[in-house]
């Protein structure tokens, strides 16, 4: 068995997070540790689970090219099925002992759907470590943490650890109700005798936690975004006690939909892994995870913009008139109460709509792979690795929606718009309980995928300096479903339109079948020009298998294809005695890959959507730096510089009925950053026995939409960490996020168009904001 490598022998970008690490930052979900991250960009704003991690310029959102893998598995094939992201499928908790996280080069050769990266989380081991720890922790809305674990060795061969936690928080924008619950345990058996090991691992996660959409602004006369009077960006929520149990329609069933479901995942996952020595140099590795889950995604997502109640008037004028002959006027009503809109005279008097989207997405997978491992020698030492990796994997995918009228305020208020005859009579209702439409979403959906790849690599060392790496991956997936057929129906009530057009399925079933693969290679090398300076470099053609979850909705679709994926870095790793620099150059170019544009008609209701073909390029640097002075300060600082471009990229759009050529190539990718800074200096004192960090992330202006019209700008987070070690059992952390409570927009309205989703001064507009500040206590206790 061939010696670890460390960071200076590697050809590729390699990130470390100890224990320590994780423990001093508090990272609060998954998908924020990625800041500790260069060349990573993410929007964490969602909460817990449900965000967006990109890397290096890559163009797609969620985890569709970054990949969660678990001791060396994938937590989840593709990270990107619809509604049910990796990090809906993992929690970080005290089981784990450190992430280690690869930016590009060989993660796509080794994982499934990883150009980006992947980010491996490494859990405790019973023979690694002895005793336990009990951490408790409280903050602002309520929030209430347990993590403990517990590590024993049964024997010199055998260790066993058992640990999670669980949680409960009022919301980090509290809805009125109990936004987070729920938690995870873990249970592992290791065994190692021989130079062979084994591990048994089994989790069980049944948590729910609150999606955090995008919230009403309006932008100054300087075009900055400014709160709307009545609601706090950061601490109010639209989401509130009238909207908690509403009433729909799943299909042609009369159903109950429930805000405070959230993001709801059971899960229970067994992975067994293991290696065998085969002697003379020679090894064999394998790995097995069966996973069960079901996930529940319900929430309120706004539509449209804020408007005045009367330019929302003027816009169903028509339509009220032609179904209601006798109307005089028209007039905007709370639903429950039937009083007039707005309540007070000094409210803001904005309306807007909201979409209460339920999905549920229940998955069965099982991953298995094998791998032999041996060492050669021939002008240099080879170590050469053959592997072969398949995944089967069935969901469900079943999505209703109903589309409600509300107030622009905390806790909105659900609005009725009625139309008034000549003697001020209800003559008619556009909404019912503030229900604008029944069933603007229905789709269901049943999909199995098989994938099978096979890769290969081999390490070679020509010289003790020189060391040079190649690897190739072959991968095909078939995908098999069945998408239910649609049609709209009419409930025949008269005194309302709301239930007009209520898509529902039609008994008609589209069958899927397909299967794609993609064939992609890397090449690399490093070389040590002295101890403490290493050169590497590196190339990559890498590719995207289309997912299973694009053909949901839209099983006739034709658009999707592999996409090829072209890499290439340059970097040098410094180590010193108080200094130490990693810094890499690198440049993506993304092929024919499809973006879409899926808007929400606040006319009709209902999404339309677009989808047009284009490629990207992005060149850009990371940077990762540590300072250590003599004295207690030290410096942590990781900066990305990129700049991503459309290419490619022109269509023609129908807009207000007439057909517009629309070019967006040379336009900026959305949402990412040119520059993304982050620093930590910190002091250590009394023995290391207190620590304190400041932390200061920077994000430059960044835009909303393909078309570079909606502009987020600049901010600056400021944070601070602190441990104190009050005996050699017992310690106290306290993690301040967002210390100035800045306003800090990192998307705008997705449901409002990916394309152009342009806001000049004076309007009303929704994006979401970085969370509030927020105060956390915890006290840990070891034994």
């Amino acid at each position: 068995m061939s010696a670890p490598l460390t960071v200076s022998e590697t050809s590729y970008s390699l990130t470390a997070l100890s224990r320590s690490d994780l423990d001093l930052s508090a990272p609060l979900s998954s998908s924020a540790l990625f800041r500790q991250i260069p060349g990573f960009w993410v929007e964490s704003s969602g909460g817990e689970a449900g965000n967006n991690v990109r890397s290096r310029g890559i163009p797609t959102d969620g985890f569709s090219a970054v990949a969660f893998a678990e001791n060396g598995i994938p937590v989840q094939y593709d990270g990107a099925l619809g509604y049910l992201n990796t990090d809906q499928s993992f929690r970080i908790d005290d089981t784990v002992a450190r992430v280690e996280a690869v930016r590009g080069g060989p993660a796509s050769l080794f994982m499934p759907n990883a150009p980006g990266g992947v980010a491996n989380f490494i859990t405790r081991s019973g023979l690694d470590e002895q005793g336990g720890r009990i951490t408790l922790t409280g903050g602002d809305n309520g929030y209430r943490r347990i993590d403990a674990w517990q590590a024993l060795r049964l024997s010199e061969e055998w260790g066993v650890v058992a640990g999670g936690f669980y949680r409960r928080d009022g919301g980090r924008r509290p809805p009125s109700y109990t936004a987070d619950s729920g938690g995870q345990f873990r249970l592992s058996l290791d065994h190692r005798s021989a130079g062979n090991s084994l591990l048994l691992d089994l989790r069980h996660m049944d948590d729910r936690v609150t999606f955090y959409l995008p919230v009403p602004l309006r932008l100054d006369e300087e075009g900055e975004p400014e709160a709307i009077a009545g609601f706090d960006p950061l601490r109010d929520s639209l989401a509130g006690p009238e909207t908690l149990k509403l009433p729909l329609y799943n299909g042609r069933m009369p159903t109950e939909f429930d805000t405070s479901e959230g993001t709801h995942t059971r899960l229970t996952a067994l992975t067994m892994r293991g290696m065998l020595s085969l002697g003379g140099g020679s090894e064999w590795h394998g790995g097995l995870r069966w996973r069960t889950s079901e996930t529940i995604r319900n929430a309120l997502f706004p539509t449209g913009t804020p408007m005045t109640g009367q330019s929302y008037l003027a816009s169903i004028e028509d339509r009220m008139k032609a179904a209601f002959p006798d109307t005089a006027s028209l007039a905007l009503r709370y639903a429950l109460d039937g009083t007039e809109f707005p309540a007070e005279a000094g409210a803001n008097g904005l309306v807007t709509g909201g979409n209460l989207l339920a999905v549920s997405v229940p998955l069965d997978e099982v991953l298995a792979e094998t791998k032999l491992t041996t060492t050669l020698e021939a002008a240099g030492r080879h170590d050469i690795a053959l592997g072969i990796s398949g995944a089967h994997y069935a969901y469900r995918f079943d999505r209703y929606m109903g589309t409600v009228l509300l107030e622009v305020a905390d806790s909105a208020r659900l609005i009725d718009a009625v139309a008034l005859d000549a003697q001020g009579g209800i003559a008619g209702r556009y909404t019912d309980g503030g229900v604008q439409r029944y069933g603007s979403i229905f789709d269901s959906a049943r999909m199995t995928v098989d994938a099978l790849a096979v890769h290969a690599s081999d390490e070679w060392r020509m010289s003790p300096r020189l060391r040079i790496d190649f690897g190739a991956r072959w991968e095909v997936n078939r995908i098999d479903g069945q998408v239910a057929g649609q049609t709209t129906l009419d409930l025949g009530d008269p005194s309302t339109l709301a239930d007009d057009q209520i898509l529902a399925p039609d008994g008609t079933i589209i069958p899927v079948r397909r299967s794609d693969s993609g064939f992609g290679w890397s090449i690399g090398g490093s070389y040590e020009m002295s101890p403490d300076l290493a050169l590497f470099a590196r190339y990559t053609r890498s590719f995207r298998l289309p997912s299973a979850s694009n053909f949901n909705t839209t099983p006739l679709r034709t658009d999707q294809k592999t996409v090829p994926i072209t890499m290439a870095e340059l970097g040098a790793n410094y180590t010193g005695d108080t200094f130490d620099l990693s810094a890499t150059a690198f440049a993506t170019h993304f092929q024919r890959l499809p973006f879409s544009d899926f808007r929400f008609d606040f006319a009709t209701n209902a999404y339309v959507e677009q989808t047009e073909i284009a490629d990207t390029r992005t060149f850009g640097a990371e940077l990762e730096a540590f300072w250590n002075p003599a004295g207690p300060f030290e410096v942590t600082v990781q900066a990305t510089l990129q700049d991503g471009r459309y290419r490619n990229f022109s269509f023609t759009q129908v807009m207000d009925g007439e057909p517009v050529h629309r070019v967006f190539s040379g336009n900026r990718l959305i949402r990412v950053p040119r520059m993304a800074v982050r620093a930590v200096p910190a002091i250590a004192l009394i023995e290391d026995r207190l620590r304190i960090e400041l932390t200061g992330e920077y994000f430059s202006r960044r835009f909303g939409d393909i078309a570079n019209e909606q502009a987020l700008p600049a901010y600056l987070l400021v944070g601070l960490n602190l441990r104190a070690l009050l005996s050699d059992r017992i310690s106290l952390r306290a993690h301040v996020t967002n210390l100035t409570d800045t306003l800090g927009l990192t998307e705008g309205n997705p449901r409002n168009g990916s394309f152009d989703a342009g806001s000049s001064t004076g309007e009303y507009f929704f994006a979401r904001p970085e969370f509030a500040r927020t105060v956390r206590l915890e006290m840990a206790f070891e034994f």
